[in-house]
């Protein structure tokens, strides 16, 4: 389960680099964008995410931070990215705080992205 989260974020970063504008519901594509320079830390571990993804991280907290319906639609993507791209689990639930940024939902492969 520690993968699929992984992979999600790791989707998140690929598709998220589009800016979403507050009245437009989010989607893969947008996330995947922001998280996109995260790519290379999450699936490696070597060094510590740049500036690049962690700006990324920041935007895809603030896109995700208006409604339920987004932060739902996030985790889905993020699980299934972070199998794809086999993100490690660990760094993946390490991002935020390496980052300096909170996030309301736990990154785990275990987290129901229902509720």
């Amino acid at each position: 389960m520690k993968g699929l989260v992984a992979v999600a974020i790791l989707a998140m970063i690929v598709m998220g680099l589009v800016m979403v504008h507050p009245s437009e519901a989010i989607g893969c594509n947008e996330l995947s964008g922001m998280l996109s320079p995260c790519i290379g830390y999450l699936t490696s571990g070597r060094g510590s995410p740049t500036k690049g993804c962690c700006d990324g991280a920041k935007r895809v907290l603030g896109a995700t931070s208006r409604k339920q319906a987004d932060r739902r639609t996030a985790c889905i993507c993020f699980k299934s990215g972070a199998l794809r791209l086999k993100v490690r689990p660990a760094l993946a639930e390490s991002l935020p705080r390496k980052c300096g940024i909170t996030s309301p939902v736990p990154i785990r492969p275990d987290v129901n992205c229902n509720s």
